[in-house]
């Protein structure tokens, strides 16, 4: 949905647009990142420093109830946030990045593919469907190449034994027993 519909179906709604709702669909629509609310509030309290967090939290839940925004969870990148999207008419992937959390937008035929061959193959209507890739993008992968050769090359030293613990079970290493 465009930011212009959702502002016409709200006034269809007899939802009064009021300027920090307007601020907080703009931003939802118009960072090209997925928000959660947190995010979503310091943002939005640069533009309007009256703005509140009731207000952010009660204007998503007005905009999800209303099927206007898309709460996702993001593989619960950073804990079990949400984050949220305006509705989009043609359905995608995210593409998360476990190491970083960047997120990336796939659009595409096999999406549509995939769609169809569960409708047939189950008799099922779907009416929507989420889909998310975990893994590490390029730049996550050259950083943790990285890593792995600098284990290979230099290797953790094994622990030392804590203070006042025995080496080993056959008494080796045991200081011998004082005579009174």
């Amino acid at each position: 949905m465009t930011l212009d519909s959702i502002q016409v179906s709200l006034k269809e709604r007899g939802v009064r647009l009021t300027r920090q709702r307007q601020i907080l669909l703009e931003l939802i629509d118009k960072t090209g990142a997925h928000l959660d609310a947190e995010r979503l509030y310091q943002l939005a309290k640069e533009r309007d420093p009256k703005i509140n967090r009731v207000t952010v939290y009660r204007t998503l839940k007005m905009l999800k109830t209303g099927g206007l925004v898309d709460e996702l969870d993001l593989m619960h990148y950073g804990g079990d946030q949400h984050y949220y999207e305006t509705r989009v008419k043609q359905e995608h992937a995210h593409v998360i990045c476990l190491r970083c959390g960047k997120v990336e937008e796939f659009f595409g035929e096999p999406l549509q593919r995939l769609r169809k061959q569960i409708e047939s193959h189950f008799g099922f209507q779907v009416l929507l469907a989420r889909t998310e890739v975990g893994g590490y993008c390029a730049h996550c992968q050259t950083l943790r190449a990285r890593e792995l050769e600098e284990l290979r090359n230099h290797p953790p030293e094994p622990a030392a034994p804590a203070a006042g613990t025995r080496a080993s079970r056959s008494g080796a290493g045991r200081a011998p027993a004082r005579r009174a």
